[in-house]
């Protein structure tokens, strides 16, 4: 399996000279499955979505979205993607059930007039918008596992994401410090590559619980006990500047391997957890 990261920035995008080496663009990555050339399911559609257009060079998106939520920072990317805003698309757009609605009415509550000048059905090519809670379901070549995490503000899922050769967890907004059920747990058991929320630091812990999020400490301390091969801390605070997450990643105290997100980079994961990233765009270091 490979993970491209086409955004990995939380809450809302960084831009400027300061967030050039890991990239601005908020949570979003595409999942390639063993053996094939091109991705056919993407982790949230936060800004970051845009980048999987270039990605594609030219060809049409026909493949699955899944949602996490549906805070801005991981929607924000929909009606701007390119390569799925096309007659010649095909997109399965994923969305966490709650307030008994259906998966379009809940996207059309931050994609339809006045905030927005389309609603869902104006995006182009075949677009399906469907529900997805708690359990087990199959999204093409992927087994995918779905549990409710804590987060503030609406449904917020993690999803397990095993495509035979190796898994994948990805708890991209989560604050276990609130509470963590045995099935989150045991989403993350013994996983390849665990991808989690790492957005605070131990000192901005108070910031972490008033918005619900997690600190790189309490991140490691989940990945330790999952027995994950590989953490990947993703969701990095907008202020948070290269330098500032350089400097994050050098003094993180880790029995597990780390791996800081950086937009535009690719990894390849076996049983082994990460085993390579290659560059794939300018946002790569």
């Amino acid at each position: 399996m490979q993970l491209t990261m086409l955004g990995v920035r939380g809450s809302t995008p960084a831009p400027g000279a300061a967030y050039v080496r890991y990239g601005g663009h908020t949570s979003a990555i595409a999942v390639t499955a063993d053996g094939d050339q091109s991705p056919s399911l993407v982790l949230d559609a936060g800004t970051g979505l845009r980048n999987l257009s270039a990605l594609l060079q030219g060809e049409p998106y026909r493949g699955s979205i899944l949602l996490s939520h549906l805070h801005w920072d991981h929607c924000q990317g929909l009606p701007f993607f390119v390569a799925g805003d096309r007659e010649d698309a095909k997109v399965d757009l994923y969305v966490p059930l709650q307030d008994d609605m259906s998966a379009r009415d809940l996207l059309a509550r931050l994609m339809s007039p006045p905030v927005f000048p389309i609603s869902p059905e104006g995006l182009r090519g075949d677009w399906s918008f469907r529900g997805v809670s708690v359990g087990k379901t199959q999204i093409g070549r992927f087994a995918v596992r779905a549990t409710q995490v804590t987060h503030k503000g609406g449904c917020t899922l993690g999803y397990r994401i095993d495509d035979g050769s190796s898994s994948v967890a990805y708890l991209p907004d989560h604050s276990p410090t609130q509470g963590i059920t045995a099935d989150t747990l045991d989403l993350m058991s013994g996983v390849d590559v665990l991808v989690h929320d790492a957005q605070f630091l131990e000192a901005e812990r108070p910031m972490a619980d008033d918005y619900g999020h997690c600190t790189v400490e309490d991140a490691i301390k989940l990945a330790v006990g999952a027995g994950a091969s590989t953490l990947v801390l993703f969701h990095h605070g907008p202020a948070r500047t290269d330098d500032a997450l350089d400097e994050m990643i050098a003094e993180a105290q880790s029995p597990v391997p780390l791996v800081m997100a950086v937009e535009g980079t690719t990894l390849n994961i076996t049983r082994a957890g990460v085993v390579s990233d290659r560059p794939i765009g300018k946002g790569a270091r």
